[in-house]
């Protein structure tokens, strides 16, 4: 499908919050033209209509239901599903936010009708889009640092200096029936873990709602992740840092892989050098080239010239791991993704 076809092709964005019009306007920007939107907050559709003359839908249904032949599901955690299910029999190609969901109920129908209708998937993990992270997984394939034997991840803000302008107590993330908690909001950490080093055997956590922050969901998740192919790993989340941080530490037996998001550069130093090599950013970088970079992928995934990163079942896998992590959590035991 040539791209000027793919990008013609009508879009139904189903959820305005932040990370729908964010999708929106950067779709609009690569000259998505036919952009369908769909939110029960009126407000909301009206500042997609403003931000990029997006046609508001009077309801779930009339969006993927009125000609479209994509929809993204930028909904709360526990909306996903059952709008990609929506989407999915109306025969849209889905790209759908991280987490694919907050529970495994209902996966099974998804898959088979996205198997039924041929529909390419991809789901929405921005951070392997990432300078940083993207860096490190080469480094990483062209054995950099030789065999991998630990790494650390380390991921926190506080949380209600996400959205500040909201309360963050309504937010979705500090609501279970949402499917809120820092598992399934951090689950960045957890995917790019198994991006980097492959499948988990065991995981094990600790953590829970452990602050003053007035949520009914956990704050606080220290993670340790055995890899089936031997390596280790721990994983810090939490909505509580003062300061936004993400950095990444990877150990192997001819040398060492550092990154901090805020610092930009990822930084290698191997035995044979003795010495330090930076990978810097390219001039101008910013945080939104992540999600355009994200898109453009989608995009030639739909005119077939790439396979999706993070297709529908790579992306269950990723949520068999959340979960597991969620459910040492509450049983405090070891558990087998």
């Amino acid at each position: 499908m040539p791209a000027k076809i793919a990008t013609a092709l009508r879009t139904a964005v189903i959820g305005c919050g932040s990370i729908g019009l964010r999708h929106l306007r950067n779709l609009h920007r690569l000259g998505w033209d036919d952009l369908v939107v769909w939110d029960p907050q009126a407000d909301r559709r009206a500042e997609a209509r403003r931000a990029c003359g997006a046609r508001p839908a009077v309801s779930l249904a009339d969006a993927v239901g009125g000609g479209a032949q994509v929809a993204f599901v930028t909904t709360p955690t526990a909306l996903h599903l059952p709008a990609a299910l929506e989407a999915a029999r109306a025969g849209c190609h889905l790209f759908i936010e991280k987490p694919l969901s907050h529970t495994a109920e209902g996966l099974e129908e998804l898959v088979e009708k996205v198997r039924r209708h041929q529909l390419i998937t991809l789901v929405g993990c921005n951070m392997r889009f990432h300078h940083g992270p993207a860096t490190i997984k080469r480094l990483l394939d062209e054995g950099a640092v030789g065999r991998v034997i630990s790494a650390s991840f380390d991921a926190g803000q506080y949380l209600p200096d996400w959205h500040p302008e909201q309360d963050y107590r309504q937010q979705y993330s500090a609501r279970r029936a949402l499917g809120g908690g820092v598992v399934l909001d951090g689950i960045h950490e957890l995917d790019l873990a198994r991006w980097f080093f492959g499948e988990v055997a065991e995981a094990f956590a600790y953590g829970g709602h452990r602050s003053s922050l007035e949520i009914d969901v956990e704050d606080t998740a220290d993670i340790l992740l055995k890899f089936q192919r031997g390596a280790s790993a721990t994983v810090h989340l939490d909505y509580v840092q003062r300061v936004y941080g993400r950095r990444c530490k990877v150990i192997g037996e001819q040398g060492t892989i550092l990154w901090d998001m805020t610092e930009g550069s990822v930084r290698l130093y191997t035995a044979s050098t003795r010495g330090w090599q930076e990978f810097p950013p390219p001039a101008g970088y910013t945080v939104n080239d992540m999600y355009v970079a994200e898109l453009q992928h989608f995009l030639r995934c739909l005119e077939g010239t790439e396979q999706p990163m993070q297709d529908l079942h790579e992306a269950r896998q990723a949520l068999h791991l959340a979960l597991a992590v969620q459910s040492s959590l509450d049983t405090g035991s070891a558990v087998r993704p």
